[in-house]
């Protein structure tokens, strides 16, 4: 049994909900935030067979797709305030981080 966890952005969360129950996966969702862009991520912990792993990473990866977005930078606290440029910036966001791990055990109460 493994455990697929992927930390997706908030934009595509709905989307591979459906489409993970759609495909008969449970997964529980958590409310997550990024440090980077210290934006709203969802983290989604799925529990499957081993052999269900390529189909949830497919799952995963047609519905979390990465962009472009333009951020402007927050302004930092250190000492380092004369070297900080407030200008927006073009960043990829999206997609997604997925780990996947070995289950020792599972039960269910």
């Amino acid at each position: 049994m493994k455990m697929v966890i992927a930390v997706v952005q908030d934009k595509d969360s709905g989307r591979l909900s459906q489409q993970l129950v759609k495909k008969g996966f449970r997964a529980t969702k958590l409310a997550s935030t990024g440090g980077f862009l210290r934006a709203g991520n969802t983290t989604f912990l799925i529990g499957t067979s081993d052999e269900s792993v390529p189909e949830v990473i497919d799952i995963i990866s047609h519905n979390c797709k990465s962009r472009k977005q333009m951020v402007t930078p927050v302004s930092p606290l250190s000492n380092a305030v004369d070297s900080f440029m407030p200008y927006p910036l073009e960043v990829q966001v999206g997609g997604a981080a997925v780990f996947v791990l070995d289950v020792g055990e599972f039960h269910s109460f």
